[in-house]
């Protein structure tokens, strides 16, 4: 009979909340296996945030040398090296990746196996390794937790099958701008990866089946990415649900349904942004007890708990807002309740995120739509970006800002920045809201001039017009 080898912890998926989780019982004196399959830091550092953000800063800075002129500085011809991009963007990755891992292989009562992992029975799990000749080793665990995290989805598309079609992970690996990208998905994905490759040179077609871009935003705040986006040369179409996709000679071309008929649509490149799947299948979850919905997610209590009693799911894995932040804070509800004595649950947590297009959209809390429903007392700060200083300032006065404030309490519900840094004002105004800070507040608080964080004075105030 094969050896099972036994652990305090057993986590599955080097993510963004196995890695903290995986040092914490750890450094706590249990002893811990970390299995991942393919490497340390899961999406957000491999294929993610990291790498994604990085190449949105080059963007960036070809999308100001070609406005040289605007500042009044005078630049020759502008070209974009995508190779060489591509080389930044992995130098980057390459250092937080083994910067990981090292810190990993060093942490006392921590085992690191690279492995493709299984349950074969409740709290036990079989790792074909992915070194040493695939063996394959069977280990057990008083605690175990999945974090496996997901991968790009696949629409159902005639064709697809037949040709050679992006992802979020193999876009960031061309070495040559498209010459027209075509992009299926008008999410967060769909719209960074739109700019970004808009201003390193390509053509690009964004076809979108909803009624708006980002269908979770309130109209105002789709509408307004929107005519960013199309400023930028970015062809945007909505209501247009892709059914079919073939070789173009050496490109692609996509049809279309439109409200009018049908459309064919001609492109180099096509890349798919239209959602992720988790990565359950190969898990073999319900041999161990652990239930999945009809998607593949695994179904966790408030407490990260699955159906299978001392097995937890963290991360994207289990579905809802998939972001590194949340991941993260997956890890500290664990750490919490298994090694603090602590009652941590996922209810009323802020969720905020940023679309790192340019200017970003910042986002925390209730949009208005969502606090309408809820047949609250509502009122609604707006105030456009051309309205303040430091955007007029460094020539960004693109979007607006806009809160959701309660009108009985004056408290903040949530709020939306399109503008410059509209993350890092966004989180501003998280804060305010942690603390239960009014709109009043910061309407008359002080803040530096001329910062982007003194708008929020002149936000509020639009309260009282």
């Amino acid at each position: 009979m094969a050896t099972v080898e036994h652990y305090d912890a057993l986590i599955i998926g080097a993510g963004q909340a196995g890695v903290p989780l995986a040092r914490a019982f750890a450094t706590a004196g249990r002893r811990t296996a970390l299995v991942e399959r393919e490497h340390v830091g899961g999406t957000c550092i491999n294929e993610g945030c990291t790498p994604t953000k990085t190449m949105v800063a080059s963007a960036r800075v070809a999308y100001l040398a070609r406005r040289g002129a605007d500042y009044g500085v005078r630049a020759g011809p502008i070209t974009v090296d995508l190779s060489r991009v591509r080389e930044r963007k992995q130098a980057v990755v390459d250092s937080f990746r083994n910067g990981g891992q090292r810190r990993l292989e060093s942490t006392p009562n921590l085992d690191l196996i690279f492995g493709d992992a299984q349950f074969t029975g409740v709290k036990q799990v079989a790792v074909r390794r992915t070194l040493n000749g695939g063996r394959r080793q069977s280990l057990n665990a008083d605690l175990v937790f999945v974090n496996s995290g997901c991968r790009p989805a696949r629409p159902a598309l005639q064709g697809l099958d037949q040709i050679s079609a992006l992802n979020s992970t193999s876009i960031m690996e061309l070495t040559d701008v498209p010459e027209h990208l075509l992009i299926l998905g008008g999410g967060y994905i769909g719209l960074e990866f739109a700019q970004m490759f808009r201003r390193f040179g390509s053509n690009v077609t964004v076809v979108q089946r909803n009624d708006q871009l980002l269908p979770n935003e309130d109209t105002d705040v789709a509408a307004g990415v929107q005519e960013i986006l199309e400023e930028d040369g970015i062809e945007i179409m909505l209501r247009a649900e892709s059914h079919c996709v073939a070789r173009d000679g050496s490109g692609i071309r996509l049809g279309v349904r439109v409200a009018d008929g049908e459309r064919v649509l001609r492109g180099s490149h096509l890349l798919l942004a239209a959602g992720r799947a988790p990565n359950t299948d190969d898990l073999s979850c319900a041999s161990a007890g652990v239930a999945v919905d009809e998607h593949g997610y695994i179904k966790v209590n408030n407490r990260l708990e699955t159906t299978a009693p001392g097995v937890y799911g963290l991360g994207d894995v289990k579905g809802g807002p998939q972001f590194t932040h949340i991941s993260y804070d997956d890890f500290r509800i664990i750490r919490s309740n298994l090694l603090e004595g602590g009652n941590a649950t996922t209810d009323h947590r802020l969720l905020p995120y940023t679309v790192f297009m340019d200017p970003q959209l910042g986002r925390i809390g209730l949009n208005e739509k969502d606090a309408r429903k809820q047949g609250r007392n509502v009122r609604i700060a707006k105030m456009p970006m051309s309205n303040v200083a430091r955007a007029i300032e460094v020539d960004e006065p693109r979007g607006f800002m806009k809160a959701v404030v309660d009108g009985d309490s004056g408290k903040i519900l949530g709020a939306a920045v399109l503008g410059i840094e509209g993350g890092e004002l966004m989180s501003v105004i998280q804060l305010a809201m942690m603390g239960g800070v009014t709109a009043r507040t910061l309407r008359d608080a002080i803040f530096a001039h001329p910062l982007l964080a003194e708008s929020l004075n002149n936000l509020f105030a639009t309260l009282d017009a």
